[in-house]
């Protein structure tokens, strides 16, 4: 018979691997009594494990969701798992803290066995950067503020915030008020989706007077008290929020915008990149224009790189000097 500490381990596996378990059936599993399954039962409830049972005839035992977080158990694949993926979550804007937290309290607990192999692990690896795909700062989000929007976007409840857009980034979002200083300005809105792309999060929204449909930067909003109002879903334009979202950034949200005349079919173009990356408008069969942006020139002038085609850019006049310096740069480097 298994002693009692471990035996409340295995009861515990055995609630966890499926829905519900019968009195009888967990007594015959662990080779106890069905007065024993009733003691360990009360025993895992004040650890804070909820355990629900259902009595009659047809009673069972099965394991639901407390008001606090109990003990976890994981075998030893999952603990390892974890552990690896907290380290790495260290590196994420706006949760480093509390992963730090969390690691140091399952690494104190962990077996000398599986410590080692996630040092072993650990030391065997080198982290890149965290920013590799552009020379501007990634934002710092605040993983309360997302939880508490992902709340609201459950309970399909309004969502009021403070937006303040740092000066020289592009306001493209419509006010409520339109007293309200540009770049700083109280929103009211109904929050559908949050959306993370190129190292940001937006919040996909409807504003609630105006009905026209926002992406917002989450790292620029400050959130103000909940609303507690409901409002019935609409569905976004198009219907795929990550498409809105992608586009509406592409056209207008990015610090850095450009047209692009591209010496190949507009089809050609779509092919090699995401149809929301950019808006391709076509001028004849063999010629189309690639609006789109990013965070900086240099990284526009990447992309068009990558594009593989012939093309021309006339504006904004900033890129143009960029390329004709990469273009004497590139030169000098050809022996």
């Amino acid at each position: 018979m298994l002693e009692t500490s471990s035996r409340l381990l295995a009861l515990l596996a055995l609630l966890q691997s499926r829905p519900s378990w019968t009195g009888s059936e967990l007594a015959e599993r662990l080779s106890v009594s069905a007065r024993t399954i009733r003691n360990d039962i009360e025993r895992l409830r004040e650890l804070g494990y909820p355990v629900e049972a259902v009595r009659g005839p047809t009673g069972y035992y099965q394991l639901g969701a407390g008001a606090k977080l109990p003990p976890l158990l994981l075998d030893d694949e999952e603990a390892v798992a974890v552990a690896i993926g907290l380290r790495a979550g260290r590196g994420v804007h706006g949760i480093e803290e509390s992963s730090t937290r969390a690691l140091a309290k399952l690494e104190q607990v962990l077996p000398h066995r599986l410590r080692r192999q996630v040092t072993a692990v650990h030391d065997a690896m080198t982290e890149g950067p965290a920013n590799t795909g552009s020379n501007v700062p990634d934002p710092i989000v605040d993983s309360a503020v997302l939880t508490a929007i992902a709340a609201c976007v459950r309970d399909h409840e309004l969502l009021r915030f403070d937006y303040a857009v740092p000066e020289g980034e592009p306001v493209t979002q419509q006010r409520n008020d339109a007293s309200a200083p540009v770049g700083d300005w109280p929103v009211l809105v109904e929050p559908y989706r949050l959306v993370s792309w190129q190292r940001y999060w937006y919040l996909v929204a409807r504003g609630t007077e105006t009905g026209t449909w926002n992406t917002y930067r989450v790292d620029w909003m400050t959130l103000r008290m909940a609303t507690g109002r409901r409002f019935e879903p609409k569905e976004v334009p198009g219907g795929d929020y990550l498409e809105f979202a992608m586009r509406d950034v592409a056209i207008s949200g990015w610090k850095a915008h450009a047209r692009i005349t591209v010496a190949a079919p507009a089809e050609e173009v779509l092919s090699r990149i995401h149809a929301a990356v950019g808006v391709v408008e076509a001028v004849d069969e063999a010629t189309c224009v690639l609006v789109t942006g990013a965070d900086s020139l240099e990284i526009i002038a990447v992309y068009i790189g990558m594009l593989g085609l012939d093309f021309t850019v006339t504006e904004p006049p900033e890129l143009v000097e960029h390329l004709r310096t990469l273009g004497k740069r590139y030169l000098a480097a050809v022996v």
